[in-house]
């Protein structure tokens, strides 16, 4: 029986968690799965793998995560389970982000004590850090997509990109300081453009 117009029209509504099990467990898998920062694998698992999030929301909801006290990934945790189950959610994907790495990290810790000595622990480290830095570059990448549709224009956006690695790269500005004058600029400037 051919569907009517209407239905075959209408748009599939976007993935969510189906029960807060699946929303514990992602968040678990993904925190599993970074060494050094779990922002690159955050951005695979919730955009690309479970398409909870576009990446336009997700850099919504990372930049918020980013100018609030405490880990950015931790209140991108909590802004995404409050999102699709409320305050249930936010606790059960905070649980899932902080549950077995704090297990895993207290073994190491305990095993780190004994080992520290040993050069290869040492170099093992090191390598972890390098591909870290990799990893949160190449997410950078990825995200570049979303300064399309930024209130502050692209070439604008690019100008504070640019400033924001001279501070902090070039001239070694503290993180708060930076976060502090370009992020209230920024913000300033997108809320004059979008105010009617």
């Amino acid at each position: 029986m051919p569907m009517p117009p209407d239905a075959e029209a209408a748009p599939s509504p976007a993935p969510r968690p189906t029960s807060l099990w699946q929303l514990f467990w992602v968040f678990t898998r993904l925190a599993l799965q970074g060494f050094g920062g779990v922002l690159p694998v955050a951005q695979r698992e919730l955009v690309e793998r479970e398409r909870w999030l576009s990446k336009h929301d997700f850099v919504e909801l990372l930049s918020v995560g980013q100018v609030l006290p405490g880990p950015n990934v931790m209140n991108l945790s909590l802004m995404v389970g409050d999102r699709f189950f409320g305050l249930r959610g936010a606790f059960v994907a905070l649980a899932g982000m902080v549950g077995a790495p704090l297990v895993i990290v207290l073994a190491a810790a305990a095993l780190y004590a004994e080992l520290a000595h040993h050069t290869m622990v040492s170099g093992a480290l090191r390598g972890m850090g390098a591909v870290s830095a990799g990893l949160i570059f190449a997410t950078g990448l990825k995200l570049l997509g979303s300064l399309k549709s930024t209130p502050l224009g692209r070439p604008v956006a690019w100008g504070v990109v640019g400033v924001t690695v001279l501070l902090i790269a070039g001239l070694r500005w503290p993180l708060l300081w930076v976060l502090a004058a370009l992020g209230t600029l920024s913000v300033t400037s997108a809320w004059r453009r979008i105010a009617p």
